[in-house]
């Protein structure tokens, strides 16, 4: 498949989706979300990809959405309309039935940040920063920072990145949680392959799982969550990895995971 705003290659196990606007700081446009959700659905029909790596390259992640396309919106209904463009997008991300990784170098600012909070997880090198700025242009963050990084960092943390719209360098960011993990500069995208390396050994329908329960459960009371979260463990102990997997296990041997 042919793509004008990203590139995408396959490193093994792992498909890495690399936006590619560097005349725009790699903004956000309405093409980049469309072209990125087409990448992920490919990667998702591909038995070989076990995980899906976003980044920006090794110079930043993304200045954010795409401001020529903002200022055009005008009136509530084509705002209802813009921001479904980005929902749409964090949406199948969060859907995916794969781990999705935003390896992070440089700046990741406002809705690139709302992206990179979509993903399952954050690695970023040293030196990158962070902010969602739209109290600077009197907007609100419509991408989902609202609620997606109260729910990462804390309602307090979330409140203080809000209010300032300042950047916060990698240290802070890793300190309170919004990145997972911090590596060296230049080496997001190496441990992000090293992540994905050790999920190409697991089992790709626990994974799926997992991330169904946890996204899910979160968005539930404890009742409920611990309820379908039965649910999915008793659906996962009627498939063949399950058995695979125990079996491995008591036969000291490599598992053999076949995704059913």
């Amino acid at each position: 498949m042919s793509y004008e705003t990203i590139r995408v290659n396959n490193d093994g196990a792992a498909a890495v989706i690399t936006l590619n606007r560097p005349d725009k700081r790699n903004a956000i446009s309405t093409q980049l979300m469309d072209e990125v959700i087409a990448a992920l659905g490919v990667a998702e029909r591909d038995a070989a990809i076990r995980a899906v790596i976003l980044t920006g390259g090794n110079s930043y992640f993304a200045a954010g959405a795409d401001l020529n396309e903002a200022l055009q919106v005008k009136t509530a209904a084509q705002g209802m309309d813009y921001f479904k463009r980005w929902h749409r997008i964090n949406h199948v991300i969060e859907e995916l039935g794969k781990p999705v990784i935003a390896a992070i170098e440089g700046f990741c600012i406002t809705g690139g940040l709302e992206l990179a909070l979509a993903c399952d997880l954050r690695v970023a090198g040293e030196g990158s920063t962070f902010a969602i700025t739209s109290s600077k242009i009197g907007t609100v963050a419509g991408a989902g920072g609202t609620q997606r990084l109260p729910r990462i960092v804390g309602v307090a943390n979330a409140l203080d990145i809000l209010f300032a719209a300042n950047p916060i360098d990698a240290q802070e960011a890793h300190r309170i949680g919004l990145i997972n993990r911090l590596v060296p500069r230049g080496e997001a995208l190496d441990a992000a392959r090293a992540m994905v390396k050790v999920y190409e050994q697991r089992a790709p329908l626990s994974l799926a799982l997992v991330k169904r329960a946890v996204h899910r459960g979160m968005q539930m009371d404890l009742a409920s969550a611990i309820e379908f979260e039965t649910f999915v463990v008793t659906t996962i102990y009627g498939t063949h990895d399950k058995q695979e997997g125990i079996s491995a296990f008591l036969e000291k041997r490599t598992a053999q995971f076949k995704g059913k």
